[in-house]
C-alpha cells in the first residue's frame, strides 16, 4: 500500500556533491524480521557514467591538495561519523542483522579508526632514492594519485569495509565510485550526508547504489576506472578480472576463505574455547576470517568438542537489538537457505550435527519469527574431501575433526583452494613458528583471533585473492610509482 510505502527509507544515490534519485529501486529486507526495510536505487550505465564523469572532474582539485590538507579533512570526517556512532550502529545492525553489540564495538569504531589511520599513515610514506656516481646520476622515485577509484564492497561488514577502501583511496589523492552491497547501503547513504561537512569537494566521494550485475559491471567495465579494489566472492572476481582485463586495470581483490584452526594438545583451553567460539560465529559467521574448519590433536579431541559444544549451546540468538544477544540473523532468506543447505548435506554424508541447526530448537521473541535466523552449529566426524570443509558457507557453522601430527595436520589445513587467515593454538614456541612458515595463509593468529595492525598487509593467498591491502600496501596501490633519473 501507498501509506506503507511512505514509511520505508528511500535511499538516493550520492553523485557530484548531490544525492539524486533514480528511476528504479529494489528492495531491501530487515534480516531479523523479514519485512522490507528500504528501496535501494537499482542503478546501471547511467549513473555510474554520471558518478565517473563527476569523480573525473574533482581530480585535478583533490589530487593537488597537500597530503595535510587531506589529512585533515578525513580526520574531520572520522569525528563526525563518531559524533552520530550509536545511530550509525543502530543502523548497521538493522540493516544487515547483526547484534547491536557488535555493531557499536567492532564494525562503526573500525569505520572510524580506517579514516584516521590512513589521515595519519599517508603523512610518513618516503620514496626511495639512488645514486650512480660513477655515471654522475641521481635516481629516485615519486608516487602520484592514479585517478578514479571504483571500491565494491560487501554486505557482512558494511561500513567497516567500505571505508577501509576509501580512506586509502582519498587519502592519497585518488577520487572514488564506490558501490555498496545493494542489500545494506544504509549506512553508506548515512556517511555522504557528512561529507560536505567534513569539507570533502564535491565529486571526490560518489556513491552509486545497485546490483553488482548492474551497477557494479557497469563500473568495472568503465574505460575512465583504472583501479578497482573489490571484496566478495571468488566467482565475482573472476568476473571482474574478466571484464577488466581490455582496460589493463589495477585490481585487489580480497575473497573468501576457508580458514582452519589447528588447536594442539598443549593448547591453553581456557583461552582457545571462548575464542574459537568467537572465531568461528562471531557476526553470525558472516566474516571472511571467520573458522571453518577446526583441527583438534587426537589427546584432547573428546575434551575440547565436550567443552566447545556446551559453550556453543549457551549462545543467544535473537533480535539484534537486545544487547544481551549473542548472534543476530543472516543476511537473507536465500542465504539462510545456503547455510541450511550444508548442514543437510554434511548429515547426508554421515557427519554428526552437535549442535545448532536441526538439532536443538531456536526460539524467537514474537516479532522476529519470520526473520533468518540460525543457531550456532558444530559438525564433528566430516571427512576432509566433503564440500562442508571445501566451500566457504559463510554462516554460523563450523567442521571440528581430529587429528595425529604436526606433519599431517598442516598438509591437511593447506588441503582446500582458500589461503586467507589460520589460528594456531599451542604454547609451544619453536612450533607455532614452524606451522606459521608452513601455512599457505596471508594471515596467521596464535592463541588469537582477529588482532590487527592495520601497518600490516592485509590479504589471502590461492582463491582467497590477489594483492594486499594496509599503510604501504593501501598507498602502493592507490598511487602511480614513477622513476626519475637526473644526470647532473
Amino acid at each position: 500500500t501507498m501509506a506503507h510505502s511512505k514509511a520505508l527509507l528511500v535511499l538516493e544515490n550520492f553523485i557530484a556533491g548531490k544525492f539524486v534519485p533514480c528511476s528504479s529501486y529494489l528492495n531491501s529486507y530487515n534480516p531479523s524480521t523479514g519485512d522490507v526495510y528500504c528501496r535501494v536505487p537499482d542503478s546501471g550505465k547511467e549513473e555510474v557514467e554520471a558518478a565517473v564523469k563527476a569523480a573525473k572532474a574533482a581530480f585535478p582539485i583533490w589530487s593537488s591538495k597537500s597530503l595535510l590538507e587531506r589529512s585533515q579533512i578525513l580526520n574531520k570526517l572520522a569525528d563526525l561519523i563518531e559524533h552520530d556512532l550509536e545511530a550509525f550502529a543502530q543502523a548497521e545492525s538493522k540493516d544487515q542483522g547483526k547484534t547491536i553489540t557488535f555493531a557499536r564495538t567492532v564494525d562503526i569504531p573500525r569505520a572510524v579508526y580506517n579514516f584516521r589511520f590512513f589521515a595519519s599513515s599517508i603523512l610518513h610514506h618516503t620514496t626511495e632514492c639512488t645514486e650512480m656516481a660513477t655515471m654522475g646520476c641521481v635516481h629516485y622515485t615519486s608516487r602520484a594519485p592514479v585517478g578514479v577509484a571504483g571500491l565494491i564492497s560487501p554486505w557482512n561488514l558494511p561500513l567497516y569495509l567500505l571505508t577501509w577502501k576509501i580512506a586509502p583511496a582519498i587519502a592519497c589523492g585518488n577520487t572514488v565510485v564506490a558501490k555498496p552491497s545493494e542489500m545494506t547501503s544504509v549506512t553508506a547513504w548515512m556517511m555522504c550526508k557528512l561529507l560536505e561537512k567534513a569539507g570533502v569537494p564535491h565529486g571526490v566521494v560518489n556513491v552509486v547504489f545497485g546490483t553488482g550485475a548492474k551497477a557494479g559491471e557497469a563500473l568495472v567495465c568503465h574505460p575512465d576506472v583504472p583501479l578497482i579494489s573489490f571484496t566478495g566472492s571468488t566467482l565475482t572476481a573472476q568476473r571482474i578480472t574478466e571484464k577488466s582485463a581490455p582496460h589493463c586495470k589495477r585490481l585487489s581483490l580480497e575473497l573468501g576463505g576457508k580458514n582452519p584452526a589447528i588447536i594442539f594438545d598443549d593448547a591453553d583451553l581456557s583461552q582457545c574455547i571462548p575464542t574459537t567460539l568467537r572465531s568461528s560465529f562471531a557476526n553470525q559467521g558472516e566474516i571472511c576470517l571467520c573458522t571453518s574448519r577446526i583441527f583438534v590433536q587426537r589427546g584432547i579431541y573428546s575434551e575440547f568438542l565436550k567443552r566447545f559444544v556446551a559453550e556453543a549451546k549457551k549462545w543467544k540468538v535473537g533480535n539484534p537489538s537486545d544487547p544481551t544477544v549473542d548472534m543476530g540473523a543472516l543476511i537473507s532468506k536465500e542465504h539462510l537457505e545456503k547455510v541450511r543447505s550444508y548442514v543437510k548435506k554434511a548429515q547426508g554424508e554421515g557427519a554428526k550435527v552437535l549442535c545448532g541447526e536441526g538439532v536443538d530448537s531456536l526460539a524467537l521473541p514474537t516479532g522476529n519469527q519470520k526473520g533468518y535466523f540460525m543457531l550456532p552449529t558444530i559438525i564433528a566426524e566430516v571427512k576432509d574431501e566433503s564440500c562442508c570443509m571445501q566451500e566457504e558457507i559463510f554462516g554460523p557453522v563450523t567442521c571440528v575433526v581430529a587429528f595425529d601430527t604436526e606433519e599431517e595436520v598442516i598438509k591437511r589445513a593447506n588441503s582446500v583452494k582458500y589461503g586467507l587467515a589460520a589460528t594456531v593454538w599451542s604454547s609451544n614456541v619453536g612450533r607455532v613458528h614452524r606451522v606459521a612458515q608452513r601455512l599457505q595463509s596471508g594471515l596467521v593468529w596464535t592463541n588469537c583471533w582477529l588482532v590487527r595492525d592495520l601497518n600490516l598487509p592485509f590479504g589471502g593467498m590461492k582463491a582467497s585473492g590477489i594483492g594486499r591491502e594496509g599503510a604501504k600496501d593501501s598507498y602502493e596501490f592507490f598511487t602511480e610509482v614513477k622513476t626519475i633519473t637526473i644526470k647532473h
